[in-house]
C-alpha cells in the first residue's frame, strides 16, 4: 500500500468488513486509476475460487472548500471555487456566479446572459474534446486491452494520424485562448463573473474573432462525430461492449432542459426521469434539497447522493433504489430533444441505434459527450452571430441585502451546485457544494463493482481486463478533486518522522475515529 493511502487503511477496513469483503482471500489493488482528474483507487477482492466478492472504487483525497470559503466575501466565490480544479474551473465560476445573482436578488442584462453562456459554450465544446482524445477516447480509438504505454492521447494520434492530433490541439487553443480568456481574462480562473452581470463587454472586432472560430469549432463537432462512427460504431467488438451487461445500470437520470425539454447546459429547470424513462418531476435550483441527499461511506472522501424522496437502499438500481446518474448520457436521456439541428440529428441517431429511451449503458456517455460537444459547438456559433452581442449594457447592479443564493449549471460531468448562505454583509457563513462526480458516485461504485464481477473470473487477471475496469469510471469523466470536499468523520493522517540520515525515527497515526498512535522502530 502507498503512503498516500495507508493513513486511510482503518476506515477503509471498516467499511469493506460492514460490506463483507474477506481479508483472508486475494486483495487486488489498482492504485492509482489512470486518465480522471483527482486521485482514485480500486481494491478487488477475491474469494478462494478467484471470483469477485466486491470492488471498490476509493476517492482517498480531501480538499474542503465548503470549510475554507467561510469568512470570505461572497464575491469572492466565482474566483475561489474556481481554484477547486483546473479541468472544469468555468463550471465552477458559473455556478459561482449564478448564485451571486440569487444572492443578491438582481437579474443580469439580456446580453451578460448571452455572453455567459457565449463562454460556457466554449468551455463545454473543448472540456468534452479533451475527454474523448485524451482521456476517454484511448479506451476505444487505441483499444481498451492495448498495450499500456499505448492507451494515450500519443496512441490516438499514431491510430488517427497527426494531422488529427494538430486539429484537436489547435482547435482547443482557439477556444480557450480566443473565445474563453478573451472575455474571462483567463482559461484556467476566469474573472468574468459579477452578480448581475459581467465584467467586460465584447466589441465588434473581438465578436468577428469569436464568429471565426465557432464556425470552426461546429466543423471540429461534425468531425468528430463522424470519427466516433468509423472508430468505434463500425467496430463490433466494441459496440457489443458498450451494450453488455457489465456496463448496464437500470438508474434514474437528472439533468438541466430548456422550457421544451431540451438540453441545456447554462440554465433550465431541472429534470428527473424514472428508470423507465417517465418524468418524475422537474424542479427550480432553490428547491434541490427537496429532492438531492447525501449518504456517507467510511471508505471515500466522496459522499454519495441519491433522490431523497424515493430514499437510500444501498448500492443497487432499479425503481426502489434512489441511485441516480447525472453527466451526458443522463441529460440525453432526460430531454426530449437538443435545440440545435445538426445536435438533434445526433440525437436521433443515438437513440434508434441503440433501442430507444432510456439508454442505460454507461459507455454510451462517450458518445452521448460527442453528441454534446456538437450541441455546444452550434449553440456557441448562434451566439455569436447574435447582433445584441456587442450591447454595452452588460450589467445590472445589485441592490439588495443578502442572504441566501443558489445557483446551477450542467458541467460537463453533470448537474452542478453552488449554495451559500451570507451575514447582511455578504459574507459567507455556510456553503455546500453539490458537485457532478458526487452525484454520480453511487453509480460510479456500483459500475467498478459491476464490471470487475462481470469480467474477472477464476482468477485470471490481465492488463487489459483491469483497465476495462477502470473504464466503468472513466466514461463518467469523474472530477474527485471537485467531489472530495467533505468529511465522513475525522481525517485519518499518517506522519512519518526522519532523521539526519533519512531513515523514519517515529510514526504518528491518527485514524478515521480519532484514536492517535505512536511507534519507534
Amino acid at each position: 500500500m502507498s503512503d498516500q493511502h495507508e493513513g486511510l487503511e482503518n476506515s477503509w477496513r471498516e467499511g469493506a468488513r460492514r460490506a463483507g469483503a474477506t481479508y483472508a482471500r486475494r486483495r487486488i489493488s489498482i492504485d492509482p486509476v489512470t486518465r480522471l482528474e483527482g486521485h482514485g483507487k480500486i481494491d478487488i477482492f477475491l474469494d478462494q475460487a478467484g471470483e469477485v466478492e466486491r470492488a471498490y472504487f476509493q476517492v482517498p483525497e480531501l480538499r474542503g472548500f465548503e470549510k475554507f470559503v467561510q469568512g470570505r466575501p461572497a464575491e469572492e466565490m466565482p474566483q475561489i471555487t474556481s481554484r477547486i480544479c483546473g479541468v472544469c474551473p468555468t463550471a465552477h465560476h458559473m455556478a459561482a456566479t449564478k448564485a451571486l445573482d440569487h444572492l443578491y436578488r438582481v437579474e443580469p442584462t439580456p446580453t451578460a446572459r448571452k455572453i455567459r453562456e457565449l463562454v460556457y459554450s466554449a468551455f463545454m465544446t473543448e472540456d468534452h474534446a479533451l475527454h474523448f482524445y485524451f482521456l476517454g477516447g484511448p479506451d476505444f480509438v487505441v483499444g481498451p486491452t492495448a498495450p499500456a504505454a499505448e492507451r494515450n492521447v500519443l496512441g490516438v494520434i499514431g491510430v488517427v494520424g497527426a494531422e488529427v492530433g494538430k486539429r484537436v490541439i489547435a482547435m482547443r487553443r482557439r477556444l480557450r485562448e480566443e473565445v474563453i480568456s478573451a472575455i474571462g481574462g483567463k482559461v484556467i480562473h476566469p474573472v468574468l463573473g459579477l452578480p448581475g452581470g459581467v465584467a467586460k463587454r465584447i466589441t465588434p472586432e473581438l465578436q468577428k474573432q469569436i464568429r471565426e472560430v465557432a464556425d470552426e469549432a461546429v466543423e471540429f463537432g461534425k468531425f468528430t462525430l463522424q470519427l466516433f462512427r468509423d472508430v468505434v460504431l463500425k467496430n463490433e467488438e466494441y459496440v457489443g461492449l458498450i451494450t453488455s451487461d457489465d456496463f448496464t445500470h437500470r438508474t434514474y437520470y437528472m439533468g438541466l432542459v430548456d422550457d421544451e425539454n431540451r438540453v441545456n447546459f447554462y440554465d433550465g429547470g431541472i429534470r428527473v426521469v424514472s428508470p423507465e424513462g417517465q418524468e418524475v418531476t422537474t424542479f427550480a435550483a432553490a428547491d434541490y434539497l427537496d429532492w438531492v441527499a447525501e449518504h456517507v461511506e467510511p471508505w471515500s472522501y466522496v459522499k454519495f447522493c441519491y433522490l431523497k424522496p424515493v430514499g437510500w437502499r444501498g448500492f443497487a438500481d432499479g425503481t426502489d433504489s434512489g441511485i441516480y446518474a447525472v453527466a451526458p448520457l443522463a441529460r440525453l436521456n432526460v430531454s426530449e430533444g437538443m435545440a440545435t439541428p445538426l445536435a438533434q440529428e445526433a440525437y436521433e441517431e443515438f437513440f434508434e441505434t441503440l433501442g430507444g429511451k432510456p439508454v442505460h449503458h454507461t459507455l454510451a456517455n462517450h458518445w452521448a459527450r460527442v453528441v454534446e460537444l456538437l450541441y455546444a459547438a452550434e449553440r456557441l456559433k448562434e451566439l455569436a452571430d447574435d447582433p445584441d452581442l456587442t450591447d454595452p449594457d452588460v450589467r445590472t447592479l445589485p441592490t439588495e441585502v443578502p442572504t441566501e443564493g443558489i445557483g446551477v449549471v450542467e458541467a460537463p460531468r453533470g448537474t452542478l451546485f453552488h449554495h451559500y448562505w451570507t451575514d447582511e454583509r455578504g459574507v459567507v457563513e455556510k456553503a455546500n457544494l453539490i458537485v457532478a462526480t458526487q452525484n454520480n458516485s453511487a453509480r460510479i461504485a456500483m459500475s467498478v463493482d459491476k464490471a470487475a464481477k462481470g469480467l474477472i473470473s477464476g482468477g485470471e487477471i490481465s492488463d487489459g481486463i483491469l483497465n476495462m475496469v477502470e473504464m466503468a469510471f472513466r466514461a463518467y469523466d469523474p472530477c474527485h478533486a471537485c467531489a472530495s470536499h467533505s468529511l465522513p468523520g475525522s481525517m485519518p493522517l499518517l506522519l512519518r518522522v526522519r532523521g539526519p540520515d533519512g531513515g523514519v525515527v517515529e510514526r504518528l497515526r491518527r485514524d478515521s475515529d480519532g484514536n492517535v498512535s505512536r511507534e519507534r522502530p
